[in-house]
């Protein structure tokens, strides 16, 4: 029952990051769009890392069990990689442009 309220609890909170920030810093008024970007950055972010710190956080003390235990590590690194990959992103050390211009061709 741990693992499935686990799974739900990061399924929720993946969803609401990934969809839910974006649709709460921009506002499309007409066919302008308004919004700050650096505070999407900053949400992010800081969503990104308060996941990865809650998952540590159950993994190293309130969890008992070890396959929860496991889960919870399993999210710790998935949030973890989400989190370099955006930072990696925002500082310019790569870029998705070859993807853009590919799905632009299609």
């Amino acid at each position: 029952m741990l693992r499935f309220f686990i799974k739900c609890a990061n399924c929720v909170a993946l969803v609401l990051i990934v969809i839910g920030i974006p649709a709460i810093t921009h506002v499309q008024f007409r066919s302008y769009t308004i919004g700050s970007e650096p505070k999407f950055e900053l949400l992010l972010l800081c969503c990104l890392a308060l996941a990865l710190v809650l998952n540590i956080l159950g993994a190293s003390f309130l969890i008992k069990k070890r396959k929860d235990r496991l889960l919870c590590w399993e999210w710790s690194a998935l949030y973890a990689v989400l989190l370099l990959v955006y930072g990696a992103l925002l500082h310019g050390y790569f870029s998705f442009d070859w993807l853009r211009n590919f799905l632009l061709r299609l």
